[in-house]
């Protein structure tokens, strides 16, 4: 810290009492001025000869036949005024970054220019503030602090201003010329606690960070930080992800229980302001603010609810982005009062904001102190869309854990990704596996809505032979899976398309169509759309059995070095006979329910069943023509 001593003689102030003071001189004192609540008993001349405004009063309390003068709204106070009388006995008067402002603001109000006196006290502040404290990286700092409590004084005589731009100055500065100390934490360095790929034990040359005055300007207060981080924005140097470093650090020291999403109790209107000024600061090229912070940020302004502007535009920055977020980040708690746990409405309005970027891309701009959007053209990659889904199908599985989750929010949120491209669905297949535990008591159709938005031809090997034993899904959607994971093991060996079906098993696939045959059988739909039962989840469990054993004798013969001609054939007679099995097993399945169906006609509809095992009969020579072509 720097500092001034001005004066030569020694301190004669003495104190009689704490409201008191006097100089210890043998002539005896001629004027009383009381500065609030102290009296100060001194000597017209020394005082008279620097200051005019003290002439003025004086000249006043004489015609009064007077001999106090009181000042109580002189700034900074008895302190302020101490330093300056000081200052006109010619004692020593020690000034630095705490008290300059104050003496220099106390000099503005005494009037203690040069025209009373050459080299007179806001000469010499004057001096000490540009040639000293305004260079000093730190000092600086300090005297900005000061300068709130001293307002409008400070303002008016631009010690604000010069504190502002000697921060911005020194912070925009290319970090290999920062000479001065910071505060920065140094377990950020490599270079200084020895994890450098480079380090060789030697002492090599520190490493000056970008954001090495992040730390430093989190001591200013709110309203100083938004200036100092305006001033540091406008100079156009410093890069965006910069600012948000300093913006993230903010954070941390000015908002407890950021870190964890929670507030603690304390000054909520403070907390709020915090928010918004933050908020109000972003950068706005995409991508300089994590999105785990803005999320943090989004749920902190919700629990403080602060004002409806701040949350949109949050939810607007975090739509841009919201493919790097991750299910941690998604899982905000839902507002006092609701059953559910999480909010997922606030999801859901981010989704939306990223769904937005396919015909718009978002800039802003601050007038009068509103968000203000503008629209252009916009796009998003493929990738990120494929991102979100699985983002969107991870966060689904989580609050599918809710008892109180209603199906319409899952089913809304779900929809809104539906049209993304995505190589698998075995992120919507676990989601919707979760909500089919935890909600054992949905209707048939509510199982059949929530079931529609997986594919199950996107299913993983994995993830199919879970599904072909999930007793949660409905027949139908096991049936499809089973379906679809032999026709995929068949492709994959052979190359060949997905044979003719017949009619009834066309119904069951997705965009299937109904038959004579199908609509002919009585509650069929509704059967299908049922949870299997024990007598047909033995039946598919024997086809799963046979499906395993067929794909383990393929991977060995995929195995082998050495294919011959023979081997060719068996592979391509087991292909045959996983289309047999898959037909066979809609045949028993059918068979069962024709039993069961009392109100089904033999002789004046044709069955699923002999449509199947017509169509079985032609499909052995169709199957060896595809594999001989």
């Amino acid at each position: 810290m720097k500092f001034m001593k001005l004066g030569s003689k020694p301190d004669l102030f003495q104190t009689n009492g704490d409201n008191v003071r006097y100089v210890a001189t043998e002539l005896a004192t001629d004027i009383v001025i009381n500065v609030r609540d102290v009296k100060f008993h001194l000597h017209k001349f020394p005082l008279l000869s620097k200051s005019a405004r003290l002439r003025e009063l004086v000249a006043i309390t004489d015609e009064e036949n007077n001999d106090e003068v009181n000042i109580n709204d002189i700034p900074g106070g008895p302190a302020a005024f101490e330093v300056c009388a000081k200052f006109c006995y010619g004692m020593t008067v020690t000034l630095n970054a705490y008290n300059v402002v104050a003496a220099r603001c106390a000099a503005e109000y005494l009037d203690m220019y040069e025209t009373i006196e050459k080299g007179n006290l806001i000469y010499k502040i004057e001096v000490f503030l540009n040639f000293s404290i305004f260079r000093s990286w730190k000092d600086s700092i300090i005297v900005l602090q000061t300068t709130k409590s001293l307002l409008p004084w400070s303002e008016e005589l631009k010690v604000v201003s010069h504190c502002l731009d000697s921060i911005a100055s020194k912070a925009s500065i290319d970090a290999s010329k920062v000479k001065w100390s910071y505060t920065y934490n140094s377990n950020k360095l490599p270079s200084e606690n020895g994890n450098d790929p480079q380090w060789n034990g030697a002492k090599k040359q520190q490493i000056i960070p970008k954001d090495w005055w992040v730390e430093d300007l989190c001591e200013l207060q709110v309203d100083l930080y938004k200036r100092v981080i305006t001033t540091i924005k406008t100079t156009g140097i410093m890069s965006a992800d910069v600012i948000g470093e300093a913006l993230k650090a903010y954070a941390l020291r000015r908002l407890p229980g950021f870190s964890k999403g929670v507030v603690h109790d304390g000054d909520i209107i403070k907390s709020q302001y915090v928010v918004d000024t933050i908020t109000w600061l972003l950068p706005s090229e995409k991508g300089s603010i994590p999105c785990s912070f803005l999320l943090k940020l989004l749920q902190l302004s919700i629990m403080l609810e602060c004002g409806e502007m701040v949350r949109r535009e949050l939810i607007r920055r975090i739509g841009q982005q919201l493919e790097e977020a991750t299910v941690a980040d998604l899982l905000i708690p839902a507002p006092a009062g609701e059953t559910i746990v999480y909010n997922i409405d606030i999801v859901r309005d981010l989704v939306q904001e990223f769904l937005k970027q396919e015909w718009s891309a978002h800039t802003h701009c601050l007038i009068e102190n509103e968000f203000l959007e503008i629209r252009s053209p916009g796009f998003v990659s493929n990738a990120s869309k494929a991102k979100l889904a699985k983002l969107v199908d991870a966060y689904l599985a989580e609050v599918a854990r809710d008892p109180n989750l209603p199906l319409s929010k899952f089913v809304d949120l779900a929809e809104m990704v539906s049209g993304f491209s995505r190589m698998s669905h075995d992120g919507i297949y676990h989601a919707i596996d979760m909500y089919l535990k935890e909600h054992p008591g949905i209707s048939k159709s509510d199982r059949k809505k929530i079931c529609r938005l997986m594919d199950c031809k996107k299913l993983s090997v994995d993830a199919s032979m879970q599904a072909m034993q999930n007793e949660r899904l409905p027949l139908r959607v096991v049936v499809q899976v089973l379906f679809f994971e032999q026709v995929r093991a068949m492709t994959a060996t052979s190359g060949s398309n997905t044979p003719d079906l017949p009619v009834s098993i066309r119904s069951l696939l997705p965009g299937g169509s109904h038959g004579s045959s199908w609509s002919a059988t009585t509650n069929t739909e509704e059967d299908w759309d049922s949870m299997p039962t024990a007598e047909e989840f033995k039946v598919l469990k024997g086809e799963l059995a046979t499906l395993r054993l067929r794909e383990g004798g393929r991977g060995n013969n995929s195995n082998m070095n050495e294919c011959t001609k023979t081997n060719d054939k068996k592979i391509a007679a087991s292909e045959v006979k996983g289309l047999l099995m898959s037909k066979n097993i809609f045949s028993k399945l059918w068979s069962r329910r024709d039993r069961s169906n009392e109100n089904s006609s033999s002789e004046t509809s044709e069955s699923p069943g002999s449509t199947i095992a017509e169509e079985t009969k032609s499909t052995p020579s169709r199957s060896r023509r595809h594999s001989s072509s």
